[in-house]
């Protein structure tokens, strides 16, 4: 059965996409306001996260504890992220219960009560997550890989900087939602069991203002890249880094893809195989492509000891590098058949597409669907591969460590 899109603009320019999933009874929706962490002033790293507490402390004629109980009470798995392009907020439900959800969900981002002292917990909050990464640093050192990797400032933490959170006022951040809660450059994502006529008249009940005009654009800044340590009595150190590659809308984008998956699809990729199988340089390994709209890259992880840290290091680098001189047809077809195991796991997911459709319109402008994308990855091949790592080869490698010990990056 072909896969089947929803797609309605208001006249603010608000888009509403849609996916039908028959087989579930459940739903998934999202807002994608456009007020991510790259989008934020100068002096407000962290801004995103406190205000996607803020607004959940009471809107509407519902006071913190009333919201609560309305959203507890629809049985919803509420989702909200800061990223770099947006912050989304939403659920996953019982889909007889969507259009109260959204109801709600019209007061959350249209009448936010922000009380003044409801403002001192939310930013505390956030203070205490950026303060508990000390405990997480396979978390931390891939933040600030992608704060060292991309230009600025497509990479600030979605988390925040203290010192940011400490300076962060009330009236700031009262200022970012009116300026940056732009409903002319919203997306809104559903997926699963809905009706889009419905869905789309409720919507534009709640939603249809004026157009308003704005720029979303981020002046990009230099890449800092060269190498970071961080230092930590830890009895571990943690290796982050990352080499450019192409972006999705490049043709190369799947052959890409099928390139890091051998590199690290599995228990029987590369960096697995040898890094931590065959030479036990490390507990724990690998990597992945990365995207925002505006840059990409391929980066990995790897947890070691210090007096492996350098030899590990060397060899990750390596194995990046020798994959350009040859890929056998099994690499290729384990790689091949692990995408398409995930992409049929998130076709499972109304969470999943409801997230995923809202990503290929941001940066793609346009929806894939899941058998183009089955397509493309089944049309790639060894050949196909190897010519894209001739002309792409992973080199200037941005490198950031936690832990005891400095490594030498070549």
């Amino acid at each position: 059965m072909a896969e089947k899109f929803d797609k309605y603009v208001l006249k603010n320019g608000m888009v509403l996409l849609g996916e039908p999933m028959e087989a579930v009874e459940s739903v998934a929706f999202g807002f994608m306001l456009p007020a991510g962490a790259a989008r934020l002033p100068d002096g407000c790293c962290g801004a995103g996260s406190v205000i996607v507490d803020w607004i959940f402390r009471g809107a509407g004629n519902k006071d913190s504890r009333q919201l609560g109980d309305a959203l507890d009470g629809l049985g919803l798995a509420r989702g909200r992220s800061v990223g770099s392009s947006h912050i989304t907020i939403g659920a996953a439900l019982e889909a007889g219960n969507l259009s109260q959800a959204l109801d709600l969900h019209a007061d959350i981002i249209l009448k936010p009560s922000l009380i003044e002292d409801q403002f001192e917990p939310a930013r505390q909050l956030a203070i205490d997550e950026v303060l508990s990464l000390d405990d997480d640093p396979r978390h931390k050192v891939m933040l600030k890989l992608r704060e060292q990797f991309y230009p600025s400032p497509l990479g600030r933490s979605a988390v925040g900087e203290i010192e940011d959170l400490k300076a962060l006022t009330s009236q700031a951040s009262r200022q970012i939602i009116q300026d940056k809660f732009n409903l002319s450059r919203t997306v809104f994502t559903v997926a699963g069991k809905y009706d889009f006529d419905a869905v789309c008249r409720q919507i534009e009940g709640l939603f249809e203002t004026e157009p308003r005009q704005g720029n979303d654009s981020v002046t990009l800044g230099p890449r800092a890249g060269g190498y970071t340590h961080i230092d930590n009595d830890g009895a571990q150190v943690h290796i982050a880094l990352a080499t450019e590659t192409v972006k999705p809308t490049d043709e190369d984008y799947y052959n890409a893809r099928v390139a890091v998956s051998v590199l690290s699809g599995g228990m029987s990729a590369r960096l697995f195989t040898e890094v931590r199988e065959k030479r036990g340089l490390c507990y724990a390994i690998g990597a992945r492509y990365h995207a925002l709209k505006e840059a990409a890259g391929m980066m990995c992880y790897a947890g070691t000891t210090p007096d492996k840290a350098q030899e590990t290091l060397d060899c990750v680098v390596g194995e990046f590098e020798r994959l350009g001189e040859g890929i056998s047809e099994e690499e290729i077809a384990r790689a091949k058949v692990g995408l398409k195991s995930s992409l049929i796991l998130q076709s499972e997911s109304s969470s999943s597409r409801a997230g995923a459709i809202g990503g290929d319109y941001y940066v793609l402008g346009r929806v894939r669907s899941l058998d183009e994308i089955k397509d493309k990855i089944e049309q790639t091949t060894v050949d196909s591969v190897l010519a894209f790592l001739r002309d792409n080869e992973f080199k200037d490698f941005t490198v950031v460590t936690i832990g005891p010990k400095r490594v030498t990056v070549k």
